[in-house]
């Protein structure tokens, strides 16, 4: 893996994905692909937010600008692979990986959009990880694809990060190791249904 993952963003993330989600991935690749098409539409819905909200900064504009077309194009090449091997996209319910992390947000403003700029980092840094985590294992066309998505993902996560740097009126760190806390939770507890961003699987 560390030959496909940027150093910087391996250091950033507490945990490795488990095997064992690596294994629920490979027998579920259906749900993978529906989920990751939901998680790019996400993704993209999110920038578009940040972009409405806070129209006075010009550096964010412009990097979630770019993010949502990326993830917008991301979300069509995923329904495009979804298409040639008979997948219907239909919607799933989420994961609780994103609401896990939100959940925490503070509710007022610069502390509000710090803290959702770097849910935003780890949101993208564990997508960046995990496709990275499945490459070796996919069949030719997929891991072609997912190999490509290892470097955007993980160039959004340095965008999340150096705006929530650029943003926050004192030291991102002691925000940062708090929601590293959390993602470690989320990804190494248990869930009953597999999602891209889900935990450890177990019998429902």
């Amino acid at each position: 893996m560390s030959d496909l993952m940027p150093s910087q963003l391996q250091a950033f993330l507490p945990c490795e994905t488990p095997q064992q989600w690596i294994e629920a991935a490979l027998q579920n690749e259906r749900i993978l692909l529906i989920d990751h098409a939901q998680c790019e539409k996400k993704a993209a819905s999110t920038a578009m937010n940040l972009m409405y909200r806070y129209v006075d900064r010009p550096e964010l504009l412009t990097k979630m600008a770019q993010l949502a077309r990326e993830e917008l194009l991301h979300f069509e090449q995923v329904v495009k692979i979804m298409l040639k091997r008979d997948i219907a996209y239909e919607h799933l319910s989420a994961s609780r990986y994103a609401e896990g992390l939100r959940r925490y947000v503070r509710a007022n403003d610069p502390d509000r959009l710090v803290d959702i700029l770097i849910v935003g980092a780890f949101i993208e840094a564990r997508s960046c990880e995990r496709f990275a985590k499945l490459i070796p294992h996919l069949d030719e066309d997929l891991g072609k694809f997912y190999r490509s998505l290892v470097k955007s993902e993980g160039r959004h996560f340095e965008d999340y990060l150096e705006l929530a740097e650029q943003y926050a009126e004192t030291s991102i760190e002691s925000r940062v190791a708090f929601f590293s806390e959390c993602e470690r939770e989320l990804i190494q507890s248990y869930d009953t249904q597999f999602r891209f961003h889900s935990g450890l699987p177990t019998a429902a």
